[in-house]
């Protein structure tokens, strides 16, 4: 058997991605060009590795198996370029980060000052929802991941680096904008502005309610955090979201928090990545950096979240 290192890559993308389309994309490759790729592959087992049930396809036994060596000798060799890329030291490398969405309005600050200090490192950064994280760890795509809660069923390691605050917000013109110390209970009839269902943020609000016995209603979903603020601020309702996200709408008060007992809900921020991987240089660097300086690049959100938790 005779295979190549691009026929094995293209085989991991296509059963990866469940399309040869999405594995041209991914793989800077014309269609035609991944088809024959498989083709020769398929030619030099003498067997076939995907079968067309309909639009869709699907791995066969001996896809399944050829999938499995792609994945792992492609890891092998990743960690033989981490290697090589330490024996060079940070004058060069990359750095792939994604992040969750919510994450984004800090992360680009902490990359912006780490790329200041390690000009030589190539940064790739992708902002993304939690699904679309879940499935990058899983495949061990990017070297780290910012997000809240780590995803469940996938093995990862995560380490805490920040708090995460997530605070009531309302339209300045809201009858409870100038109100303190507003009970918890009061906001049981009240409809919020939220996340759809499945995000991380959605799902330590319901926590949050349902453990001090407090009804929860959700009146408009939301896919982004900034759909939120701008439904509050046109009196759509009340809004949950993190401090981190709102450091504009404060400065400029077209959104205020509200005064509310047991607020903010404190969650935290994660450096999350594959259990057992390996860390290129860049990447642990990274590391360190933001476990060292989170706190004094970005000081106020946190300050803003206490201040409001002890009106």
């Amino acid at each position: 058997m005779h295979v190549t290192l691009r026929q094995l890559q293209v085989l991991e993308a296509v059963a990866r991605l469940n399309s040869y389309t999405k594995a041209a994309e991914s793989l800077h490759l014309s269609q035609p060009g991944v088809s024959m790729q498989i083709k020769q592959l398929e030619e030099s087992i003498g067997l076939p590795l995907f079968e067309h049930v309909g639009k869709k396809i699907h791995l066969t036994a001996a896809g399944r198996e050829m999938f499995s060596y792609s994945q792992r000798i492609i890891q092998l060799l990743d960690e033989a370029d981490t290697i090589i890329e330490e024996m060079k030291g940070l004058q060069s490398g990359r750095l792939a980060i994604s992040v969750a969405t919510t994450a984004s309005h800090f992360a680009t600050r902490l990359l912006a000052a780490f790329a200041k200090q390690y000009d030589g490192v190539t940064i790739s950064l992708d902002i993304t929802n939690r699904e679309s994280l879940r499935r990058q760890l899983e495949y061990n795509e990017p070297d780290l991941v910012i997000m809240g809660q780590p995803p469940v069923g996938v093995d990862t390691y995560s380490e805490i680096f920040m708090e995460n605050p997530l605070v009531m917000i309302a339209s300045p013109e809201h009858p409870l904008a100038k109100e303190r110390n507003i009970p918890l209970e009061h906001f049981q009839n009240e409809h919020f502005v939220v996340r759809e269902a499945g995000s991380g943020t959605r799902g330590a609000i319901e926590r949050f309610f349902n453990e001090h016995g407090v009804s929860f209603h959700t009146g408009i979903e939301m896919s982004s955090n900034e759909a939120i603020k701008q439904a509050v601020e046109a009196g759509l309702g009340l809004g949950i979201v993190s401090i981190h996200t709102l450091e504009l709408e404060l400065a400029t008060q077209t959104l205020v928090l509200l005064d509310v007992q047991d607020f903010p809900i404190i969650r935290h921020w994660h450096l999350v990545h594959r259990t057992g991987k390996r860390l290129s240089p860049p990447a642990e660097a990274f590391r360190q950096f933001v476990h060292a300086n989170a706190d004094s690049i970005l000081p106020r959100f946190s300050a803003q979240a206490r201040f409001q938790a002890s009106k």
